[in-house]
């Protein structure tokens, strides 16, 4: 597939600057890409043009030149806004990749909808924001293997890429890492509880936790943002149930029942209907601080991770 006159700096569309777009355009612009972006909050699109990104005035005006065309957006219903216009613009021999937690559904009515020849493939990312601003993301990748091939170099400046299958299977991927962390998120929260309340001491009980059987990513890099009390604010209770709500519709294709998955759910939800959706992420343990009259306050330089 051919991307312009230099396969390795083909040219680059970048559409959604937040917590993690931001953080994941300015690394390809660090690497030497020619960028152009776009994104509605103007403060966000001055960063990265600050990082030496072209200032696009429209998703369209983004996509029109871009050999490769990157959206990082909170929801599909963002996606599809956002591509209702940026789909036509893009050229035949281009490739668009959503980086978005989405609706593998989506992708496919999008792509039936792209230009000829234009590719479409889906790359959901996880690893928080310090991965997204230090490159050591994970990138769940969903296209043909020509496709994959093409976009690695590129996704490479951002993480570890992993290519999952077709279209669609990176959103399933990550949809079911997530799944993971939410079970283990609201767990957490009530093995600090049950620890506390029958009076170990926080720092010695979330140390035994990461050195036995009980340890998690989880464990070790969200925990802190309980500890500080701040719940890491980089992703909230909204965005959480979104992604609860994708869990969902995958596990319809599931003829069992998925207990630990309904019960992440219901926890998740209860946290939101007391904190509101615009609530830090980790107030899913704090809910049961709160009800159970506990703290799960620690004393230490806990730096946030996006200052990581």
């Amino acid at each position: 597939m051919g991307l312009g006159s230099d396969v390795n700096r083909p040219r680059i569309g970048f559409v959604g600057l937040g917590n993690m777009g931001g953080p994941m355009c300015s690394r390809l612009l660090a690497a030497g890409y020619d960028v152009k972006a776009y994104d509605l909050n103007e403060s966000a699109l001055e960063k990265v043009v600050g990082d030496g990104a072209s200032r696009a005035t429209s998703a369209a005006e983004c996509a029109i030149d871009a050999d490769i065309f990157l959206t990082s957006l909170p929801r599909p219903e963002h996606v599809s806004a956002v591509m209702s216009t940026a789909l036509d613009s893009l050229r035949a021999g281009s490739l668009w990749v959503d980086l978005t937690t989405n609706r593998r559904e989506l992708l496919d009515v999008l792509a039936a909808d792209a230009p000829a020849g234009v590719g479409v493939l889906d790359s959901p990312v996880t690893g928080a924001v310090d991965g997204a601003r230090n490159g050591r993301l994970t990138l769940f990748v969903g296209g043909t293997v020509d496709e994959v091939e093409t976009v690695t170099p590129v996704l490479s400046h951002l993480g570890k890429v992993i290519h999952c299958g077709p279209r669609g299977t990176g959103n399933v991927v990550k949809l079911v890492t997530n799944q993971l962390w939410f079970i283990t998120a609201a767990a957490l929260g009530e093995g600090f509880a049950v620890g506390v309340a029958n009076g170990v001491e926080l720092g010695i009980l979330w140390k035994s936790i990461v050195d036995s059987v009980g340890d998690s990513f989880v464990a070790r890099h969200d925990a802190p943002s309980i500890f500080a009390g701040h719940y890491d604010p980089s992703f909230t209770l909204g965005l959480c149930a979104k992604d609860l709500g994708l869990i969902g519709e995958l596990s319809e294709h599931v003829a069992a029942e998925l207990p630990m998955t309904i019960a992440a759910t219901n926890a998740f939800q209860r946290a939101l209907e007391r904190y509101g959706g615009d609530a830090a992420e980790l107030h899913v343990a704090k809910r049961i601080e709160d009800d159970a009259g506990l703290s799960f306050r620690l004393a230490g330089e806990w730096t946030p991770p996006w200052e990581q």
